[in-house]
C-alpha cells in the first residue's frame, strides 16, 4: 500500500511540475531552463512576454499567432520558445512574471525578447503585435537570424 500511495504521489507530482513547465504546445515558462536547453539543441531562444487574459493585443496575437500549429512547428525549428504570462486571473504567477519582466527590463506587452544559444545574450527586441500574422512574424524572426549571424 506504501508503494502505491508513493507511486500515486510522484506521479501527481510529476505532472504538476510538468504542467508548470509549459504554456502550450511547445512553450515553455522558464528562461534559464530555455537557455540551458538552446545550448544543448544549438537554437535561439524567442521569449514572448504576454498579458493573456487583459491585453488585446496579446490576446489577438496568441490568436492569430502563437497558439497556432503552423508558427509553432516552424518557429521550434530554430528556437526554442518560451512564455512569460503575466495574468490578472492568477496572482501568484502575475507576481513572479513581474519580477522576470523586471529581471529583462521589459516595460510593456506583448513583446519578444531573441537571444542567442552560444552566451545566451539578448539580441533583438520587438513588439510582437507589428507583425500580426505568421507569415510576416516567422519572416521577421528569419531576418534576425541573419543579422544576427552577419554580426
Amino acid at each position: 500500500m506504501k508503494a502505491i500511495k508513493l507511486l500515486l504521489t510522484t506521479a501527481v507530482a510529476s505532472l504538476a511540475l510538468s504542467a508548470t513547465a509549459t504554456a502550450g504546445a511547445g512553450w515553455m515558462t522558464n528562461i534559464d531552463a530555455a537557455l540551458a536547453k538552446a545550448k544543448k539543441e544549438k537554437k535561439d531562444v524567442l521569449v514572448e512576454f504576454t498579458g493573456s487574459d487583459w491585453c488585446p493585443p496579446c490576446i489577438m496575437m496568441d490568436e492569430k499567432v502563437f497558439s497556432k500549429k503552423e508558427f509553432t512547428d516552424a518557429a521550434k525549428k530554430k528556437f526554442i520558445l518560451v512564455k512569460i504570462d503575466i495574468p490578472n486571473k492568477d496572482k501568484a504567477l502575475k507576481k513572479k512574471n513581474v519580477k522576470v519582466m523586471r529581471t529583462y527590463k521589459v516595460s510593456g506587452v506583448p513583446t519578444v525578447l531573441l537571444f542567442n544559444n552560444v552566451d545566451g545574450t539578448e539580441y533583438h527586441r520587438f513588439t510582437a503585435s507589428q507583425y500580426p500574422s505568421i507569415d510576416k512574424f516567422l519572416k521577421h524572426l528569419d531576418e534576425q537570424l541573419e543579422k544576427k549571424d552577419m554580426d
